[in-house]
């Protein structure tokens, strides 16, 4: 393994755009969820004539369907996200949006996200014709807090959010019903403290204001746990929604 301080300098200037994570092949390996959401998302996308996916990042998961309807929208709110599904998306026929806000009543007969940040349950309603559809993979709650909490000590408050249960009221009190609610619990493993600081410059949200200086030594104590033969070991939780607008 390299030293600690190439593989910290590699991490820090490496790319944090977009939502693929090519960076952690051979350093970082996470379970996926049973129900292939990539998969069950292109097959949704197949069956219908308007679609809107929701906080695309750099449009990575939506562009890997084969089929896309001929009206197709994503949002993405950070710019340099956004940049790159324009890139990617926009000779597919998408069109990028910053919010929903432009957007017109009952447009939508499919609404996806894969990981929104905050799933705004009436936005979704009023956006998606009568009887059309939210099929969405969720960030569950407590993901991802192994690594969260070695940094910033115990988060019991910020652990109990994101829960599923809560999240499907939500969406049946702004007048969606349900279909299916499906919980998963994945393992996680980092093998390098690269791997390490570079995840936590592509969520900065899990330890807020990360630099590897200024917690460089909880990172020296994992590199030295890592080195000895003992990777770091996380679970990250997700949940799949899928639900409907009535027709009535």
């Amino acid at each position: 393994m390299r030293d600690f301080e190439e593989l910290v300098a590699e991490a820090e200037a490496a790319d944090v755009t977009g939502w693929g994570f090519d960076f952690l092949d051979g350093r970082a390996t996470e379970e996926r969820p049973p129900w292939g959401y990539a998969h069950l998302l292109a097959e949704h996308l197949a069956q219908v004539s308007s679609a809107l996916d929701l906080d695309t990042g750099g449009g990575e998961v939506l562009d890997e369907a084969p089929v896309l309807p001929a009206h197709m929208v994503a949002t993405e709110a950070w710019e340099p996200n956004a940049a790159r599904a324009r890139e990617r998306l926009e000779p597919r026929g998408v069109r990028i949006v910053e919010s929903t806000r432009s957007l017109h009543d009952r447009s939508f007969e499919l609404i996806s996200s894969r990981h929104p940040i905050a799933p705004d349950f009436p936005e979704i309603h009023r956006l998606l014709h009568p009887g059309g559809r939210y099929v969405a993979q969720h960030v569950g709650p407590g993901s991802c807090f192994g690594l969260t909490e070695h940094f910033l000590g115990p988060q019991p408050d910020a652990r109990r959010g994101r829960d599923p249960r809560d999240e499907a009221a939500a969406a049946e009190a702004a007048g969606l019903v349900i279909d299916e609610l499906r919980t998963a619990t994945c393992r996680i493993t980092y093998t390098d403290v690269g791997a390490i600081v570079w995840i936590l410059r592509k969520c900065p949200w899990w330890v807020p204001g990360f630099t590897a200086s200024a917690y460089e030594p909880q990172l020296r104590e994992l590199d030295a746990r890592m080195r000895a033969g003992e990777p770091f070991r996380d679970v990250s939780t997700r949940h799949l929604i899928r639900a409907h607008r009535p027709r009535h």
